[in-house]
């Protein structure tokens, strides 16, 4: 399974590539629920990396997001007759995965609900927000050593679920904002401002060592009006 893509990767401007398994997965997963067990093993193989990674950013440990994301994938298989048709389904699995992540983090009793004058104002479409009140936790890869990525991933792992969540995505992911749009199911808007008020938390939290060492920039203004809540 691939490891978590490199925190310290420069953020250049302009958009990422598209998410190319947005209608592969649905294929797959509609394919699954008609009895093709060939289909849902397809469909993990493709998956498994980002469940993986996204998952690891959550909970830290390698080996806890090794075994949730199979979790989530058992689940999903499990589920396969209440996927309907029509859905998208990398928002349903999305959705599969975080609540077995979330789920797993509660038991160890490292993430708490985030109040209400925590969360970025304006977004109606965020679900409930979690913080980990246990940043020990961070990614366990070797490179971890490396003071520069011990200050971002104890940074990150101080933000938000949702921070955490649309970081991921976009930076880890690459994936452009209407592929997030697709996946959390929210408007590309509410994207944009999430990623606005996600950064702007981890350069409070970075100070200094933002720009020169992690090269994360504000690649998008925030966006303002009908189409982007804050």
């Amino acid at each position: 399974m691939s490891e978590p893509r490199n925190p310290m990767n420069k953020v250049g401007l302009g958009e990422y590539g598209g998410d190319p398994m947005a209608a592969l997965s649905t294929e797959l997963m509609l394919r699954t629920k008609r009895g093709d067990k060939a289909a849902f093993d397809e469909l993990v193989e493709q998956l498994r990396g980002r469940a993986f990674r996204v998952a690891q950013g959550w909970v830290g440990s390698r080996d806890d997001a090794l075994e949730l994301a199979q979790e989530a994938f058992l689940k999903t298989y499990k589920a396969r007759d209440t996927f309907k048709d029509g859905e998208p389904f990398l928002p349903w699995f999305h959705r599969i995965l975080r609540n077995t992540c979330f789920s797993h983090l509660r038991t160890k009793g490292v993430i708490r609900a985030k109040t209400a004058t925590d969360v970025a104002p304006r977004d109606e479409d965020a679900p409930t927000d979690w913080e980990i009140v246990d940043d020990s936790a961070s990614p366990s890869e070797p490179a971890e050593s490396d003071e520069r990525k011990q200050l971002f991933w104890t940074a990150y792992r101080r933000l938000g679920a949702r921070d955490q969540e649309v970081l991921a995505l976009r930076h880890f992911e690459e994936l452009s904002y209407q592929a997030i749009a697709d996946q959390l199911a929210i408007p590309i808007g509410t994207v944009m401002s999430r990623l606005f008020h996600a950064r702007r938390r981890l350069a409070l939290q970075l100070g200094h060592h933002l720009e020169v060492d992690f090269g994360i920039r504000d690649d998008e203004p925030r966006r303002e009006g009908n189409g982007g809540k804050g």
